[in-house]
């Protein structure tokens, strides 16, 4: 390292999802006088409230990027394949450290770090993952991973004198009692649970989704957000509905729903869901989601219920028998 480069601060940018371990990454190089920074992405698949929640509690700064059509590219062909689920985990972190990267040139940062822990998860984190997530990057030389740096080879970073490779940690495993010692030392005493609040690792997410892949070319953020609320019901292969499950699903099917584009469908002086039609439906199709509505609904079982369908220039109530839950269930996407 030449003496200009020694006496200017070294930048280091990472990529943090929120956790102890993105935390302790960036405190494990600040504390080696490197300066670092944060950045952090955002799909309809998971946000940055936790990494803006790390952010206040160490004072690291913060950029987030929403980068879901770029998401979207990958996930409907991941190279990798999928988890356990409809997780792309592999080709998701290679996504994220080429976009980290890009801004890293950008923006003058010398290198990426992240918080991740050799073998600490079965799909992502073994040395063969890291490997290929680093390849497909396009930024294998510029990655370090602090908390497990001493357990993979040598980096650029540290063979160049950016970083002290003895202060480095070993970390390896699903252990997390080295983490835990490691936060009380730099007194960080709040932290999310390690499990990642991504939705593609949920079971039901995922079926739902993989229905929307296998019925909509288009996949568009309100249908993806959709997929968070009710049960989600296939009527026919160009039409699906959501009934509400609870208030807060009703609230948040009525807030997302798109009055140009889908139909919504209530129960007329009587308690009931709120069911969103996506895309609206041909008549039959607009009569069977209203009876599976009133199906769900305080409604008599066998007298007639009046629906009111408002939305994509509709406004009209119709007469329904109501389709009970048990009947109704056929049409659950599982």
């Amino acid at each position: 390292m030449s003496l200009e480069e020694a006496q200017r601060t070294i930048r280091a940018l990472g990529l943090c999802s929120g956790g102890l371990d993105s935390m302790l990454s960036a405190l494990v190089l600040r504390d080696q006088g490197v300066h670092v920074e944060w950045i952090n992405f955002e799909t309809p698949f998971f946000s940055a409230a936790k990494a803006r929640q790390a952010a206040r509690a160490t004072g690291v700064p913060l950029h987030v990027l929403e980068i879901t059509d770029d998401y979207l590219a990958m996930l409907t062909a991941p190279r990798a394949g999928y988890g356990k689920n409809m997780n792309p985990c592999m080709d998701c972190h290679a996504l994220m450290f080429r976009k980290a990267g890009e801004y890293m040139r950008a923006h003058g940062f010398d290198f990426l770090f992240s918080g991740e822990v050799l073998g600490q998860r079965p799909m992502s984190q073994t040395a063969s993952s890291l490997r290929y997530v680093a390849k497909h990057s396009g930024f294998a030389d510029a990655i370090l991973r602090p908390l497990s740096a001493l357990r993979l080879p040598e980096t650029p970073m540290e063979q160049q004198g950016l970083v002290d490779r003895t202060r480095l940690l070993d970390l390896s495993g699903r252990s997390r009692k080295p983490q835990i010692a490691l936060a009380a030392h730099y007194g960080i005493t709040e932290y999310p649970a390690p499990a990642g609040g991504c939705l593609l690792t949920d079971r039901g997410y995922s079926r739902r989704l993989k229905d929307l892949m296998d019925h909509d070319a288009a996949l568009l953020p309100g249908a993806l957000h959709l997929l968070q609320h009710g049960r989600h019901m296939r009527l026919g292969p160009a039409t699906k509905i959501i009934v509400g499950r609870t208030q807060q699903d009703n609230e948040q099917l009525a807030r997302l729903y798109d009055p140009q584009q889908d139909l919504l469908l209530k129960t007329t002086g009587r308690p009931g869901p709120t069911v969103i039609m996506p895309g609206g439906g041909p008549r039959e199709m607009v009569y069977l989601a209203a009876a599976i509505c009133a199906g769900y609904s305080k409604a008599p079982e066998t007298s007639t219920t009046a629906v009111q369908v408002t939305g994509a220039g509709r406004d009209d109530t119709i007469s329904v028998l109501p389709v009970l839950p048990n009947e109704a269930r056929r049409f659950l996407i599982t």
